[in-house]
């Protein structure tokens, strides 16, 4: 009886990498690592149709990172008002301690 092989994530990348890069043919690819021409071609349509997530925005896929997002708004938005009030505040100090004399 034959033992079932499992195989990392990281490992099925770069059969399917060297394979499409031209390092090695498919059936190099699975003569080298012992492996059956529909496991390698699965794995490559897997890694083809998971192809566009990469570019897949950060915020629709981690809601941490939207939050994160949105709190680096928010913090700007703040800072751009407290800058405002300190130039407000340093003009009217200014103007009160001329007309005061």
């Amino acid at each position: 009886m034959t033992t079932h092989r499992s195989f990392t994530p990281e490992f099925k990348a770069q059969v399917v990498l060297e394979v499409l890069t031209g390092v090695r043919s498919a059936s190099e690819a699975c003569q080298h690592y012992q492996l059956k021409p529909d496991l390698v071609s699965r794995w490559k349509a897997q890694f083809l149709e998971g192809a566009a997530t990469v570019f897949a925005k950060e915020s629709q896929n981690d809601p941490a990172l939207a939050r994160v997002a949105e709190l680096e708004r928010l913090v700007g938005r703040l800072t751009l008002e407290l800058e405002v009030s300190k130039k407000a505040s340093s003009i009217l100090q200014a103007h009160l301690s001329k007309g005061g004399k």
